[in-house]
């Protein structure tokens, strides 16, 4: 396989290869979906495809789809802008997690412990969001993170909560960074209710490549997301596979260009 690096003043040549990998945080509203329908109308391979763009970039479908097919989630409620009364929040369990449907890196997000806390926060995220999903607080150590591709998982790693905060990102210094701890297993080693549901959960937003994060509580795994391209950053997601990790994501694609390949030649005989 011949690889090329592309930027997104590349559109023009897109039917130029095979397939498209794409490797940038993707949303709908900006380039890489806009490449991935171009990519998939021209008859490439696609990686993220559009509905997984498009599925993995709301957080409502996700809970929605997880409830009908009786998939653990946190409890959910959503809010819409114009709709929205403060009275509701009287009666709900404290704290909770404030949400755009598209957020992502722990961008986007805020935990309220009160009403007057809500209240704020509701206020800051309708300014860029109609709609906002408010979940109940799971406290957990770390996150699960299972990596799967074609309906089978390839890495599995612990992501820990960030020193003294609630989520694995901290933006506390505006754009600086701050991660927590994480731990990269077997799959073997990982529990298989927390396989098995992320298996799950990623079947029903396509068979691409997915990062699935889940908790686990006591004996009940609850899906926290699925995120279309998810990262692999050296020596964290590859550390226990190395260079096979990459193999394998390697071969699926090489393996949907060759049945591209088939199907097209069948139709056209």
């Amino acid at each position: 396989m011949y690889l090329e690096f592309i930027t997104k003043a590349d559109v023009n040549k897109i039917n130029e290869f095979d397939a498209l990998f794409i490797r940038e945080t993707t949303n709908v509203n900006d380039h890489t979906y806009e490449f991935s329908r171009i990519a998939y109308s021209e008859g490439l391979v696609v990686i993220d495809d559009p509905w997984s763009i498009m599925k993995c970039s709301n957080k409502i479908y996700q809970n929605e789809i997880f409830k009908k097919h009786k998939i653990l989630t946190p409890k959910t409620v959503i809010f819409t802008k114009n709709l929205f009364e403060k009275n509701v929040l009287d009666s709900m369990k404290f704290p909770l997690v404030l949400k755009q449907p598209d957020s992502a890196f722990s961008l986007g997000m805020a935990k309220v412990n009160n009403k007057e806390e809500a209240i704020i926060a509701l206020d800051k995220l309708f300014k860029k969001s109609d709609m906002i999903v408010c979940q109940q607080f799971l406290y957990s150590d770390f996150d699960w993170r299972i990596g799967i591709i074609d309906n089978k998982a390839i890495f599995a790693c612990k992501y820990y909560m960030s020193k003294d905060h609630w989520q694995i990102y901290n933006w506390k210094d505006g754009d600086q960074e701050n991660g927590g701890d994480w731990e990269t297993l077997p799959i073997e080693n990982v529990p298989k209710i927390v396989v098995n549901t992320a298996i799950k959960a990623a079947g029903l937003i396509g068979d691409g490549f997915y990062g699935v994060d889940l908790k686990m509580i006591g004996d009940k795994v609850y899906i926290v997301e699925v995120n279309d391209n998810p990262n692999i950053d050296v020596g964290i997601e590859d550390n226990e596979l190395k260079e096979r990790l990459y193999e394998l994501i390697i071969d699926s694609i090489y393996h949907r260009i060759e049945i591209a390949k088939n199907v097209q030649q069948i139709n056209f005989e």
